[in-house]
């Protein structure tokens, strides 16, 4: 029957939830790389995430999935049931990992519409050796090896009844969460499952392949299932399970005259009036639950709560929803919904296009015609901007996602790189659950590997280059997130040897990098350290597979900097480097602060702007080679004119006619001076013409309420 139904549309429920799959089971598996072994939960969980994995890819017929998934659930339902001793941990956490990595390739395969053409053979090969050492190792111990993990392809629907002594009867009822979308294919992904185990099985309602209007029954009447199986409750349980789709399963064992009655459940007769309270209901189940226990025979243990099917839900009132009662007393929990990105991103252009229409019409030329009564239309302004402030904090909520998914990809790296160099390293994760826009992580993302790699690769020395030095304590890379004005800091740490001054000047002598007229001794160690992220500047004399290439650190910095953000390096010869990104939190909607130059306006983030000063040239403090400085209670400040950094034609060169910025910028302050400001407001980022992103200082543009340009000033870039 699998070769009559179209697959279609269950394949982006497929991906979304095998994709939630590997990164819970990568998150997992890293948690426990220095525990020398899997606990039990561990065990059971990735056993189970293994069997759901195989039996969602056997529905879509991806077979090289079903495979490799099939042959690491045996691992694991090994491990599960013998309990071996001396397993080889971080050999099977490895395992582990291979097959995550080749469900992914495969999984990127299917989205991109290429076929899935990838060979499991050999990672099932190396999976039945390893196996084969585990079952060994326990035949000569002289344990009992457990039943081999049989998986049967299912021919079809229907298996026939074949009861035994050992039989049980089950009556199932699930129950799937309101929202959950296909519906009838979760329900398929559960008789799939129960396969296995069953004798005979039959469900209702029957056609939930082909015909799609039985996801909605089963959303409104539930999901029924006889089983017949010799598999205990617990068991059962195990197979099935609540999950974010499921919400609730019972699971009644009756007897075999009940269960071949099939679906025809009401044969108690009992009813009950959903008008009644909960109280009421539940003390008529009991007294009837009591009757029942009476007479069955002293084997067959009563069961507490209510099966479905031992009521007839008796018609209501015009007008009032028929609900259960026993639901009624249960906490109703959070709806969540998936959302294509894109729609997000349409929705946040579209909010951001609001607010310059918003300011376009509050500030109109014709509001400013003398003797216009505008107390009504200025209420109606003020609500308006209420409802479009809340609007874009809503939906820059719904993009703040958490950096916990990144942080645990660098994990991944940090395992696979000392594993392969040979070296001891402990990664720490501090605030991943820090908040950034999804497209900020987008970005970030490539420059973070870089950093990881690097601090792995020749940032933390070798196990004997530690010894030899002194180092007791193990490798450590740690991975810490903050948020602080309005900026996500991200900070890379090694406790290795640090980077090397000499070396590094020596380099940047040799390319011709130093300025002459600047003596050697006057470079600071920042300034020094930025010279790694040049193009083609390193000083690793050995070419890895990691490094040692010249490339990489000015792609980070490249990254970076298109999202406005900043590199800080920071390091201590023979104790390691710190390495901090200092990045905006979102990339859509700034509060800003809008100035004029010349005939030119201009945007400056708010959280730049420390203070706003009015000086006289009685401050001022001129240098014969053009730099100047001022005062300001008893602080000297260097001063950056905007019409002069520019090169404009016409700006205000009297400091007595315009405005002082005092801007903080890397922990320096300096004095920007503008000819007047305009005010504050909520500026919607655009990108600018890449010809224009060559002008250092730079950063973006944005609309104003009059239609003009403005640019976004990008501080950093001012003071280069």
């Amino acid at each position: 029957m699998a070769e009559e139904f179209n697959t279609d549309g269950m394949l982006d429920m497929y991906l979304f939830e095998n994709e939630q799959l590997l990164e819970q089971l990568q998150e997992i598996v890293l948690e426990q790389t220095d525990a020398g072994c899997f606990d039990e939960d561990s065990i059971n969980e990735i056993f189970r995430t293994m069997h759901t994995i195989k039996g969602s890819s056997g529905i879509m017929m991806f077979d090289n999935i079903t495979a490799v998934s099939h042959k690491l659930e045996d691992v694991f339902y090994y491990l599960r049931e013998s309990h071996p001793e001396n397993v080889p941990h971080l050999e099977l956490v490895e395992h582990v990992l291979e097959v995550a990595d080749f469900i992914t390739n495969e999984m990127d395969k299917i989205k991109g519409g290429e076929p899935i053409d990838g060979d499991p053979s050999e990672i099932i090969a190396g999976l039945d050796k390893f196996l084969d050492v585990l079952k060994n190792g326990t035949a000569e111990s002289g344990a009992e090896p457990p039943p081999e993990n049989v998986h049967e392809e299912p021919k079809q629907f229907y298996i026939a009844p074949v009861a035994t002594s050992a039989s049980h009867f089950y009556k199932i009822y699930i129950t799937f969460y309101p929202e959950t979308e296909m519906a009838n294919i979760h329900a398929y992904k559960t008789i799939y499952a129960l396969k296995e185990v069953a004798e005979d099985l039959l469900y209702s309602p029957e056609d939930i392949i082909s015909d799609e209007g039985s996801a909605e029954t089963i959303l409104k009447e539930g999901f029924r299932i006889l089983l017949q199986s010799q598999s205990d409750e617990e068991e059962i349980s195990k197979i099935i399970g609540v999950g974010y789709d499921i919400k609730q399963v019972d699971i009644f064992e009756c007897k075999a005259e009940e269960f071949l009655q099939g679906f025809d459940f009401g044969s108690t007769g009992v009813q009950i009036d959903l008008d009644s309270s909960v109280e009421e209901i539940e003390n008529k189940m009991q007294e009837v639950k009591e009757e029942a226990a009476k007479e069955e025979q002293p084997s067959v243990k009563p069961k507490a709560q209510m099966a479905p099917g031992d009521f007839v839900i008796k018609s209501k009132e015009p007008g009032k929803p028929k609900t259960l009662a026993k639901d009624k007393a249960k906490m109703e929990k959070a709806s969540f919904i998936s959302v294509n990105v894109s729609k997000m991103d349409q929705l946040m252009d579209l909010i951001g296009e609001l607010v310059i229409a918003e300011s376009v019409v509050l500030q109109n030329p014709d509001l400013k015609v003398p003797g216009l009564n505008l107390s009504s239309f200025n209420k109606a302004a003020t609500q308006l901007s209420k409802i479009s402030t809340d609007l874009q904090n809503v939906i820059m909520s719904m993009r703040m996602v958490p950096l916990a998914n990144t942080f645990q990809k660098m994990n991944r790296i940090v395992f696979d790189v000392s594993r392969k160099l040979g070296k001891d390293i402990e990664f720490e994760m501090v605030g991943e659950q820090t908040e950034v826009d999804k497209n900020i992580i987008e970005h970030i993302s490539d420059p973070l590997m870089h950093l990881v790699r690097n601090a792995v690769d020749h940032g933390i020395e070798t196990n004997e280059e530690r010894a030899e030095s002194g180092k007791k304590e193990k490798g450590k890379v740690t991975l810490s997130a903050r948020t602080e004005a309005g900026k996500v800091w991200i900070s890379v740490e090694d406790n290795g040897k640090g980077l090397d001054r000499e070396k590094i000047m020596n380099k940047a002598r040799s390319q011709g990098l130093l300025d002459e007229s600047k003596p050697e001794s006057s470079y600071t160690d920042k300034e020094v350290y930025q010279f790694i992220t040049l193009p083609g500047f390193s000083t690793n004399e050995q070419i890895t597979e990691y490094s040692g290439r010249g490339v990489g650190m000015d792609v980070v910095v490249q990254n970076i900097q298109s999202i406005g953000g900043m590199l800080d390096i920071e390091s201590t010869p023979g104790m390691g480097s710190i390495m901090n990104l200092k990045i905006p939190l979102t990339l859509a909607i700034i509060d800003g602060i809008v100035m004029e130059t010349g005939n030119s306006s201009f945007v400056l983030e708010t959280g730049m702007i420390k203070e706003f000063v009015s000086v006289n040239e009685e401050m001022m403090i001129h240098e014969p080679n053009g730099e100047e400085y001022v005062m300001i209670r008893g602080e000297c400040y260097p001063v950056v004119r905007l019409g002069r950094r520019f090169e404009m034609k016409e700006y205000q060169e009297s400091v007595e006619n315009g405005m002082m910025l005092i801007l903080e910028i890397e922990g320096k302050k300096v004095c920007l001076f503008v000819d007047r400001l305009i005010g504050e407001q909520e500026i919607v980022v655009k990108p600018i013409p890449s010809y224009i992103k060559k002008v250092k200082g730079l950063s973006g543009c944005t609309q104003l309420g009059d239609g003009s340009i403005a640019l976004i000033l990008d501080p950093g870039g001012l003071i280069e």
